[in-house]
């Protein structure tokens, strides 16, 4: 019987590496034949390796894994792996098979196994109860992290510290990230994904790969035939809302 082949794709190599070790414990027949750290390279790999089955981040550099998951779903078996859990209905529009959300579930990742298992004809290989016990002891608790209260930015020459709530949004531009205030536009080198990690989910709200939006500064949003746009309070700038981020939206 052919072993089944996988490809990871994950810009955070730890998290990487964490979905790779839980595969290998739990599915120890399946055999990993490339990792991608971006969107393009995962293409690459699939074409390259033909595997049975595709786990993809959705917020990936170069492309995204919803738009991976468009060119390659039908010659490969798709699952996100993904923090965020707005996206589920358009993964499975584009094919997914499952939507795991981290941190990574183990036993909700055995059902996976499962799933994909059975649709490839491969029969259930069942771990050892010894390491099966081992692998589902709890993770303790990481201590909740407190979200950024204030920045350093750099306006010019200078070194501004702005509170989170002045900002508007911020925004992708080439090596940095824009800062927007009321009075300032300054640039950090953190980029979007690591930002919205660290900001308050309640108050900022990401709009698109390249934007996240402060909600106390949002005037209106405006719709129109699928498209969605963020009008601020005082700025002339109207941020689109990106196709995989507009069910945040709808449900305020």
């Amino acid at each position: 019987m052919k072993t089944p082949t996988a490809v990871i794709a994950e810009d955070e190599p730890l998290l990487r590496a964490e979905l790779r070790d839980a595969l290998s414990a739990l599915w120890p027949g399946l055999s990993i034949v490339a990792e991608a750290g971006d969107g393009v390279s995962a293409i690459a790999a699939v074409r390259e390796h033909a595997p049975d089955i595709a786990f993809l981040d959705i917020n990936m550099p170069g492309l995204t894994g919803l738009e991976v998951a468009r060119v390659i779903h039908d010659r490969v078996r798709v699952v996100f792996v993904t923090a965020y859990n707005q996206h589920a209905l358009e993964a499975f529009d584009v094919g997914a098979l499952d939507y795991l959300t981290k941190p990574i579930n183990k036993l909700r990742l055995m059902q996976t196994i499962e799933r994909l298992q059975a649709g490839l004809g491969q029969p259930l290989k069942l771990v050892p109860e010894a390491t099966l016990a081992a692998l589902l002891q709890p993770t303790p608790a990481a201590a909740p992290r407190k979200p950024l209260k204030w920045i350093q930015a750099s306006v010019g020459n200078l070194l501004r510290l702005i509170t989170v709530d002045e900002i508007f949004f911020f925004q992708s531009d080439v090596k940095y990230t824009r800062v927007v205030t009321a009075q300032v536009d300054a640039l950090i080198r953190k980029p979007i994904r690591e930002l919205i990690e660290e900001l308050d989910p309640d108050v900022f709200i990401q709009v698109s790969r390249a934007a996240i939006v402060n909600l106390h500064r949002v005037e209106s949003i405006y719709r129109e035939d699928g498209m969605m746009e963020v009008r601020l309070k005082g700025r002339p700038e109207r941020l689109n809302v990106s196709t995989g981020y507009q069910a945040a939206f709808r449900q305020l």
